[in-house]
């Protein structure tokens, strides 16, 4: 019987597979990085630490197996005490990072986030700084219903004193992480749920690796409408794009990356080059994040537009369970590109 073994051939540039990376691994590589080189950094949530599998998506797992429990430590289920805990372990040097689980939890902490962590830097005169990040997430997609999945980021961007960041793809959430941590005032980072797992081509960014806070990015250029957008529905804004273009359109992607502040100047130059701009969010519509851009894309560019500013958001209701009513609730790529087309005349 022969003995000889046989090899499978190495992969060619024609067989190997694209490299692609997700948004949970950014995340996951963003928290490695910044705790490896600030032993000051902390991070506190419920079910964080690895004996509870490093949260309920992952995004911390081995990180307090490598760290210890003292710097990432499994709260109760208290996010009033997360948020305490993390501003009064800020005012004493420490960086911690504080998860609330979902979003719509973020209101039982709401007197921590927004009278205390948001204000000590006005409060004390600037002697006080909250160097704080909130990560949360959220987003409809798994029949969560109405109180897993609202996007409330306009009540955070209406509060001074706080920044407000969503990121779309891999490498701006761990740009946006480095940059969240490094920040000396308090930031909420809100992630999607159902994208953390969507692989993208790619590799994970190196350590030095920073998206500036505030900075929108043009991710396609266009000439006929501008789509200004952030977290998921930038990604369905790209997609809708695309479809826009095989019916001749030609869009401009916006992705505003930080919500607030915002980028005026690239929206504005944006939006002056084009004439026409459509406004998409995943949160209702009304007195959303929208409405205030749009407001101010009147107001500077008032005569300059061939048409009034349009807006694509959630609908004024809670977030249904019903599957087939959840996807009616919020825009898809579809109606982004129907609203496109529409908007080009």
């Amino acid at each position: 019987m022969s003995t000889e073994t046989t090899t499978a051939p190495a992969p060619t540039a024609a067989t190997a597979k694209p490299a692609t990376v997700t948004i949970l691994a950014a995340l996951n590589k963003a928290l490695t990085d910044a705790f490896a080189e600030d032993d000051k950094l902390l991070a506190l949530g419920e079910d964080l630490a690895d004996p509870e599998e490093g949260g309920i998506v992952g995004v911390t797992k081995g990180l307090s197996t490598r760290f210890g429990d003292d710097r990432v430590r499994s709260t109760p289920i208290a996010e009033q005490a997360i948020i305490g805990a993390a501003i009064g372990a800020s005012l004493i040097g420490y960086k911690p990072v504080a998860e609330i689980m979902l979003m719509n939890f973020t209101t039982v902490a709401m007197d921590m986030i927004v009278n205390h962590a948001a204000k000590l830097r006005f409060m004390s005169g600037g002697q006080t700084s909250v160097p704080i990040v909130i990560r949360t997430m959220t987003g409809l997609g798994y029949g969560s219903g109405g109180q897993h999945c609202d996007y409330l980021e306009a009540w955070f961007a209406h509060t001074p004193g706080i920044k407000v960041v969503a990121p779309s793809t891999p490498d701006d959430a761990y740009g946006l992480l480095r940059s969240a941590i490094e920040d000396p005032d308090p930031v909420l980072f809100i992630e999607n749920l159902p994208t953390y797992r969507t692989p993208v081509p790619g590799v994970l960014p190196d350590t030095g690796f920073r998206v500036p806070l505030g900075k929108a990015a043009v991710q396609r250029e266009g000439t006929d409408v501008t789509v200004i957008s952030y977290a998921r529905l930038a990604g369905e804004a790209r997609a809708a794009a695309e479809i826009a273009a095989a019916a001749g359109v030609s869009a401009e992607v916006v992705d505003l990356r930080t919500i607030a502040p915002w980028d005026r100047e690239t929206v504005l130059a944006s939006a002056r080059k084009t004439g026409r701009v459509l406004i998409v969010h995943e949160a209702v519509k009304q007195f959303g994040v929208g409405a205030e851009i749009a407001a101010v894309i009147q107001e500077e560019l008032f005569g300059q537009l061939k048409a009034p500013v349009r807006r694509l958001g959630g609908a004024y209701s809670a977030v249904p369970y019903s599957k087939p009513l959840e996807a009616a609730y919020a825009p898809d790529r579809a109606r982004i590109a129907e609203a496109i087309t529409a908007l080009a005349g």
